[in-house]
């Protein structure tokens, strides 16, 4: 992914699964919710806070871009999360929140990104301060592929316990193109 209309078009799908998670969600009791299913973040509310915790990392990064999308100052003005693993919430209600203000500024600095701020080498630091320089598209592509990686693992833990989220693909929202 390397231009403006698929950076778009990932924040769009973004969004689309990440309602589509917490539809689903919403649908278990809290127990179910907070029971350890063996995944990497132990359970379904665990794995939906590092969703969280990453996009916050990654949007936090992003918005020292020398291009200060304005579209992330409500990202900026978050209290930088600590681990990978951390629980920002223990229930599903205030994560969702938290989730449609992320999903809302992702769409908003989608749109604001121009391709040349896809071009720009950019400098950050990881969560042990290890610095890396990368090129942003490169960078952004991460960012849409880890939270798809994370949420499929939410997809199949909403699935052992008992809620289909339906179809998940990208390709539901690929528009097909008119004939030649």
């Amino acid at each position: 992914m390397s231009t403006h209309a698929d950076v778009v078009q990932m924040a769009g799908y973004n969004a689309w699964m990440n309602a589509k998670l917490y539809e689903s969600a919403a649908k278990l009791t809290p127990a179910a919710l907070a029971e350890d299913r063996g995944a990497f973040f132990g359970s379904l509310l665990g794995t939906l806070n590092h969703l969280v915790v990453g996009d916050t990392i990654w949007l936090q990064r992003f918005a020292k871009h020398p291009a200060a999308h304005a579209s992330l100052d409500p990202v900026r003005a978050l209290e930088p999360p600590t681990a990978l693993d951390q629980v920002l919430f223990d229930s599903l209600e205030p994560l969702r929140e938290r989730r449609q203000l992320l999903d809302g500024a992702i769409n908003r600095w989608a749109a604001e990104l121009s391709d040349a701020d896809l071009q720009h080498v950019f400098e950050y630091k990881n969560m042990r301060g290890i610095a890396s320089r990368k090129r942003f598209a490169s960078l952004v592509t991460h960012f849409f592929n880890h939270q798809t990686h994370h949420r499929g693992q939410a997809t199949t833990l909403l699935f052992q316990a008992g809620q289909d989220v339906g179809v998940t693909d990208l390709l539901a929202l690929i528009s097909n193109e008119p004939d030649a």
